[in-house]
C-alpha cells in the first residue's frame, strides 16, 4: 500500500488532524496557535544546525529578539521586542535534539508568552536544506494581543516567515539584505 504522506510542513495540511499531528511531534506542546514556516537554504544541514544550535547568534537574523542567554546547555532566557516598545521574556529548555536534524524547546512556567516548538533540519539534495519551523504560543492578551501583534508587525506567524528569509540571505551570502536608509537611519534625519 502507498504511503499517502508527503514532506510537506504538517502545518499546511488539509486534513483536520493536521494539528493534531504536528502537536503531537512537541514533546511538551505550549501554546494554542499553530504557526509553520519553511525555507530552502543552499548549504550544507550541519552547517545550518550549528549555527542555530548557538542561541546567542539567533538575534543576528531574528529581528525582534533582543538577546538570548544560556543558562546552562539545554536552558536559554529570551528577551523579546512586544508591541508598544515593550519587551516579553521567557526561559525555554529543549525538550529534543537530534544534532543536525531538530531542535525542539518548550517555555518553562512563568512565561509572558507560552511556547514551544522545533525547527527541522531536512536535506533537500543539490538545493541544500529545507528548514522548518513549527511554532505554538498563547499571544499575551489572547486574540485581542494577536490582532495587535500583526498590526505592530510582531506576531509570530510573520516574524517566522521574515526570520527565516534572514537567515537563508545570512546563511548563503553572509549579510543580510536592507533598505538603502533604515527605519532608525531616517528617523535620525529628521529630527
Amino acid at each position: 500500500m502507498a504511503d499517502l504522506r508527503d514532506d510537506a510542513p504538517i502545518t499546511t495540511s488539509k486534513r483536520s488532524d493536521g494539528i493534531i499531528d504536528a502537536t503531537e511531534n512537541l514533546l511538551e506542546a505550549k501554546g494554542h496557535s499553530l504557526v509553520g514556516r519553511s525555507v530552502t537554504i543552499n548549504r550544507p544541514r550541519a552547517e545550518l544546525y550549528a549555527y542555530w544550535r548557538d542561541f546567542t547568534k539567533l538575534p543576528s537574523f531574528m529581528d525582534n529578539v533582543e538577546r538570548v542567554d544560556l543558562i546552562d546547555d539545554t536552558t536559554s532566557h529570551w528577551v523579546v521586542k512586544a508591541p508598544g516598545g515593550k519587551t516579553v521574556e521567557w526561559d525555554a529548555v529543549i525538550t529534543e535534539e537530534r544534532p543536525d536534524e531538530l531542535i525542539a524547546w518548550a517555555s518553562t512556567e512563568g512565561a509572558d508568552v507560552p511556547n514551544s516548538g522545533r525547527i527541522d533540519f531536512r536535506d533537500a539534495g543539490d538545493r541544500g536544506t529545507v528548514v522548518t519551523a513549527t511554532i505554538l504560543y498563547d499571544p499575551p492578551a489572547g486574540f485581542i494581543g494577536k490582532v495587535i501583534a500583526k498590526m505592530f508587525q510582531r506576531e509570530p506567524a510573520i516574524q517566522a516567515r521574515r526570520d527565516l528569509r534572514r537567515f537563508k540571505q545570512l546563511m548563503e551570502t553572509g549579510e543580510i539584505a536592507t533598505a538603502a536608509r533604515t527605519h532608525k537611519q531616517l528617523k535620525e534625519e529628521t529630527a
